[in-house]
């Protein structure tokens, strides 16, 4: 079997601490055997699939996630043999079984910690470990329970791996009284634990004489199995074996003491424990380190190519060491040498190719400086060229941060927002982490370097920015200008939140949307000088050569995925923009794979995560770690990436239960042209109607607009229901594929029933699953069924509404979003049907969009409700209903007619 043809599977954490095993486009690819094992297992429970993963997997080649999980699900089998060797013959049972408990809070915090990139990390949390811990006992006990054997026999079903008589332990201890053999060796098993739930232990030469005769003959091979597996990759294993040593306690020399370390990873791989002197830190003597300081003070120059400081010094437990004793070492043979009072290990020829790596840094730093971006693949232990020996030098290298990085480094990690203060010209309040994003913007863009604010949708990106452009209106004597690049569809909600928050910043948007082709023809670099900001889109850097010859202050990218393709043409018009720093803005940071982060890099901090292939080859090889696999990419990217999610306290504090959100949405041309055909339709109406007939006239154009804005199929009834043909459906697209990524649930609510399946197609074809939906034809029997469904399965993750149907009575708090597709013209009905998620029980954020095409009768209506003061009163009628058939034919007429510069996006 192919790569192209293995299965490709990923372990999915929901929200709820539920963990999935499902296929997905790009997934790491399996083996078909092992897939087979697991979607069998994960089929038949969580707690039955992370059982085979711990216990039946050793050994495997896995992709990291799935390392990780079946790491963590081996510290439970490890705890049954530990707690089930209680001695030959006996049976542990089920239920003593199942009082395990889980580990310690602080190590279920460091598994939190370093668990790997892989979907639904960030609902990871101790109390999620804990449950998933409680679900391997509940697998593992009806399993023996049901297998009907002793603990011995079946565990050794799961896995031979797993020996249930004791575990073998190669202990090794310092012998200082023996300068000629200074070490001691001896194997041990373990019988039982204490009630300290620690292992005890007696020497294994008394297994010789606890199971003599015939009849204990099996249960002696079993213990001995793992010495036997390892002894087969060990040859002076095997010489002890055969030898008999490995029944007695042994003297050693540093020779022999070296050949134990080397052989750790056979000796645990084969199931033998190894155990070495305690004061030798993570199981290791000590070593001496290649260690350097860099950025001791500020650099000259700015962004990636500004020049930092290099130190390099040799130390041994942090102390400097003599030109004395580095000659000692390095002209030694041993592995093991004494030195100082202490056993160190030495790799002499890694050493001297480390310290000449070093040096050679050092001496570029002092002839012509160490810029900023090698600097920070240096600190995070990688170089992003995918590098063996790099990665393999990194454990006897260490590079520290000197005063001036520290700090840099602290206030990018964690800014707290005291040193910003954009002034009156913002219209608005920052909340406090808006306040700490803004002062981590100023930091970053002041230092020349890029920025990626990823926080989650709804947390005020926006806001953040509009912050920093009016800090830089203020506090620069001749600013250059700052572009803003977005989609098409997201121009006029940019244009609204600076009349809103910014009225001050000199803003024009240069799209086909806001301004005449002539005018457009006539845009220039010296035209454009004396702006603030420039707002376009990502089409337009392909047909406006002036924006690529504009020098700007700032580039901001909203909605920054839409580069994750290097390839693609207006990818590469955004990389080659000339800015003095950059901006991308998403809440999806990594959509797909790793690929989308290295080109979001690309262009805000160019060069650092190196070229397209080195870091393929730097991401494959970390992906082959056994033990937190990204850490060093994380420590590498972290600095540029600000990401605050809803679901994190500290942020939820500070946010209000339900935010409103406009979705301003253009419409196709189809929809321009059926909406002024029906605008001119409603004009000859007009003349001949009056009373009642005006009423319905009236009535049914706007009922027939709305249907227009909705989707062309809605109103000419074809049942073609194209994506291009509507702005609402590419923008409920651009809205679900987020809610999707977030693994969140959404209510759609629309006043017309016909909509309600299409919807639901729609979206299950963007969500990959099948949601919901609830319109005036379902039976009231099944709608308590419906909503017991939503609020529990965890795999539907939308509800289709019709307004009416589903807009009251309902408690549907397993949604975070709300889509108003279509406008009800009275506001008291569409809080009514969002207070279906927005109620007592809702755990998380409530974010309400609503939908709203631009340039449209949707739009006007959206003001009035929106501004209701200053309307004249036959407007108005029953409260606030807005009531149009009232309207003189004027006014009727202004309210429906189209904008046709701003409804069309391209």
């Amino acid at each position: 079997m192919t790569a192209a043809t293995m299965p490709r599977m990923q372990l999915r954490l929901t929200p709820r601490g539920h963990l999935w095993l499902e296929e997905a486009v790009d997934a790491p690819t399996l083996d078909d055997k092992v897939a087979a094992r697991l979607a069998e297992t994960f089929g038949r429970g969580i707690g039955y699939g992370l059982l085979q993963l711990g216990a039946g997997e050793i050994g495997q080649s896995l992709p990291p996630a799935f390392i990780w999980w079946r790491d963590f699900a081996v510290r439970y089998v490890e705890a049954v043999c530990l707690y089930g060797s209680g001695g030959a013959g006996e049976k542990s049972s089920p239920a003593a079984l199942a009082t395990i408990a889980p580990p310690a809070e602080a190590e279920l915090a460091t598994l939190v910690l370093t668990a790997p990139m892989m979907p639904g990390a960030e609902y990871l949390t101790v109390d999620i470990l804990r449950k998933l811990w409680a679900d391997l006992g509940t697998a593992f006990t009806a399993s023996f329970a049901a297998a009907g054997t002793d603990l011995q026999a079946f565990l050794k079903t799961l896995n031979p791996a797993w020996n249930l008589i004791g575990r073998v332990h190669f202990n090794l201890a310092e012998n200082r009284r023996d300068p000629e053999r200074p070490f001691a060796f001896l194997a041990t098993y373990t019988t039982r634990l204490s009630a300290q739930a620690r292992a005890q232990h007696v020497p294994l030469g008394q297994a010789l004489r606890e199971y003599a005769g015939a009849a204990n003959r099996d249960k002696l091979l079993s213990l001995l199995m793992p010495v036997q597996r390892a002894a087969e990759h060990v040859s002076w294993l095997k010489a002890m074996v055969d030898a008999g040593e490995i029944f007695h306690p042994l003297r050693w020399s540093p020779t022999e003491a070296t050949r134990l370390l080397d052989s750790v990873p056979d000796l645990e791989s084969a199931g033998v424990v190894v155990r070495l002197p305690a004061h030798w830190r993570a199981g290791r003597p000590s070593r001496p380190q290649v260690t350097a300081t860099v950025g001791s003070r500020p650099p000259s120059g700015t962004g990636l190519d500004a020049l930092l400081d290099f130190r390099m010094d040799v130390t041994l437990e942090g102390e400097p060491l003599t030109a004395e004793e580095m000659a000692s070492l390095l002209a030694g043979t041993e592995t093991l040498v004494l030195l100082r009072g202490q056993w160190v290990e030495v790799d002499r020829p890694r050493l001297d190719r480390t310290m000449r790596r070093f040096k050679e840094v050092q001496n570029l730093a002092e002839q012509e400086g160490l810029t900023f971006a090698e600097a920070m693949r240096l600190l995070a232990g990688t170089e992003a060229t995918g590098d063996d020996e790099s990665a393999a030098a990194a454990d006897w290298a260490h590079i520290t941060a000197g005063a001036w990085l520290t700090e840099t480094l602290r206030a990018l990690r964690s800014p707290d927002g005291a040193g910003v203060d954009p002034g009156p010209a913002l219209k608005g309040r920052l909340r406090p982490y808006q306040r700490a994003g803004v002062e981590w913007l100023h930091l970053l863009s002041g230092l020349g370097l890029g920025a990626c604010l990823a926080d989650d949708m709804g947390l005020g990106k926006t806001i953040q920015v509009l912050a920093l452009l009016l800090i830089q209106k203020r506090t620069r004597a001749a600013p250059k200008p700052s572009l803003l690049v977005a989609p098409a569809s997201l121009l006029a909600n940019w244009a609204a939140e600076i009349e809103r928050f910014a009225p001050e910043l000199n803003a024009r948007i240069v799209h086909p949307s806001a301004m005449a082709a002539e005018d457009l023809k006539q845009v220039t670099v010296e035209g454009l000088s004396g702006l603030d900001l420039v707002i376009t889109s990502y089409g337009s850097l392909l047909r406006l050569p002036v924006l690529g010859q504009t020098p700007w202050h700032f580039v901001v990218l909203d909605e920054a995925q839409a580069i994750k393709n290097p390839n693609a043409k207006q990818t590469r018009a955004a990389k080659a923009l000339k800015a003095e720093a950059r901006i991308a803005l998403t809440g999806t940071p990594v959509e797909n794979h790793l690929g989308d982060l290295w080109s979001i890099f690309d262009f805000i901090n160019p060069g650092l995560l190196g070229s397209v292939k080195e870091f393929g080859r730097y991401t494959k090889a970390l992906a082959e770690r056994p033990h937190n696999p990204y850490g060093p990419l994380r420590d590498l990217v972290r600095p540029y990436i600000l990401r605050r999610m809803k679901t994190d306290k500290t942020v939820i504090a500070d946010l209000p239960d339900k935010t409103e959100l406009k979705a301003l949405c253009p419409l196709s041309r189809k929809q321009a042209a059926l909406y002024a055909e029906t605008v001119t339709d409603l004009v000859r109406a007009l003349q001949d109607a009056d009373g009642i007939r005006r009423k319905g006239t009236v009535l049914a154009t706007l009922m027939r607009l709305k249907q227009i804005c909705n989707h062309p199929s809605q109103w000419l009834n074809d049942g073609k229901w194209a994506e291009a043909d509507s702005g609402k459906w590419a923008r409920l697209r651009e809205i679900a594929e987020v809610v999707a990524a977030r693994q969140e649930k959404m209510l759609v609510f629309t006043q017309f029933s016909e909509m309600t399946a299409p919807l639901a197609a729609y979206l299950g074809g963007i969500f990959g699953r099948s949601g919901l939906l609830l319109h005036g034809d379902t039976a009231v029997k099944n709608r308590k069924a419906l909503v017991q469904t939503f609020q529990e399965d965890e795999t539907v993750p939308f509800f289709v509404l019709s307004l009416k149907a589903g807009g009251s009575g309902l408690t549907l708090t397993a949604a975070s979003h709300v889509v108003h597709f279509d406008r009800w013209w009275n506001p008291a009905v569409e809080n009514q049907a969002t207070d279906r998620a927005f109620r007592i029980g809702q755990k998380n954020n409530v974010l309400v969009h609503k939908f709203v095409c631009q340039g449209t009768v949707e739009e006007k209506i959206d003001a009035l409700i929106e501004a209701k003061k200053g309307l004249s009163e036959d407007l108005l009628a029953g409260g606030d209903e807005i009531n149009l058939t009232e309207m003189k034919d004027e006014e009727l007429l202004r309210m429906v007619a189209l904008d046709l510069r701003s409804v069309m996006v391209e």
